[in-house]
């Protein structure tokens, strides 16, 4: 199975690029669409999941022309989006049930049986019939996935399914998506790095409407091998750390701030050389786009 997606380009009314130009083939298995909030993510799904219009290009998956042919695609898809809401005074399984219907399984043990199994799946049988208001955030987005899963789709679209979720619920949620991407194209579309690093064989980080890089997590992390250094400072040093060196960034580790720098060498006795992981190249790469931009 392959998601092709080819010079798609989305401009908003207000005059706003969304999407730019973006090409990606995606097969099965998790795939990483790793971007800020406003990247673009979100407009890209929406186009692939046949709920927006692109101005051009093309979306296909496994010979289903998906902008001629919404409905067609809408058949073999399974779609959890950032805002999902539920009826909040209905079961899981009473809403479980009703969206099966729709979808088009229309016997009734049939749909009984696939929900449960569904249910099951996502650790919610025990609570069936609770109220959707009642639910946890952990437990919504499980909901999430198991509507998302009804009709045994082949291409599965999550947007930021991990936001907002306490570590447990995030760990659980994990398990459930690495699963489900053994025999399904999975587009994991987020802008938590550890998602993507926990998760995806194959990613794209993606800003301002376009693909900046693609390719697999670790060989993205590696272009950073024997050129990161980290040191110590005081708070009142970062300012000048920015003018001398290229830190890529900066946070605070047992109440002490660390810097992390880019550099083909040692930049002085003060640093040591640190293992790059993919947050690491991924804060690179976005500076080195805003300093191109800011160049022009």
């Amino acid at each position: 199975m392959e998601l092709t997606i080819k010079n798609l380009t989305k401009t908003y009314p207000s005059g706003v690029k969304a999407i730019d130009d973006v090409s990606l083939t995606i097969k099965t298995g998790m795939f990483g669409l790793l971007g800020q909030n406003g990247a673009g993510k979100t407009t890209l799904m929406n186009i692939v999941a046949t709920l927006l219009s692109a101005d051009k290009g093309s979306v296909a998956f496994d010979g289903i022309d998906a902008l001629s042919h919404p409905e067609e695609l809408r058949k073999h898809l399974g779609y959890l989006p950032q805002e999902f809401g539920v009826y909040p005074n209905v079961s899981a399984e009473e809403l479980l049930l009703h969206i099966a219907k729709m979808k088009g399984i229309k016997n009734h043990y049939d749909r009984k049986e696939h929900v449960n199994a569904l249910l099951n799946r996502v650790n919610l049988f025990d609570v069936k019939q609770k109220r959707l208001d009642k639910y946890s955030g952990g437990m919504k987005q499980r909901f999430g996935i198991a509507q998302a899963l009804l009709g045994n789709p082949r291409l599965i679209i999550v947007d930021e399914p991990t936001a907002g979720l306490d570590p447990m619920e995030r760990n659980r949620f994990y398990n459930l998506l690495s699963e489900i991407g053994e025999n399904t194209v999975v587009i994991l579309s987020t802008h938590i790095v550890e998602d993507v690093s926990t998760l995806c064989n194959d990613m794209a980080i993606i800003g301002h409407g376009k693909v900046y890089h693609t390719g697999k997590p670790s060989q993205i992390e590696a272009s950073l091998e024997g050129r990161l250094w980290q040191t110590e400072i005081e708070k009142s040093e970062i300012e000048q750390y920015k003018a001398d060196y290229n830190v890529i960034s900066n946070f605070f580790y047992m109440g002490k701030l660390k810097v992390l720098v880019v550099a083909d060498k040692k930049p002085n006795n003060n640093f040591i050389e640190k293992t790059p992981v993919l947050e690491d190249a991924y804060f690179n790469l976005l500076q080195e786009k805003e300093n191109k931009k800011v160049a022009i």
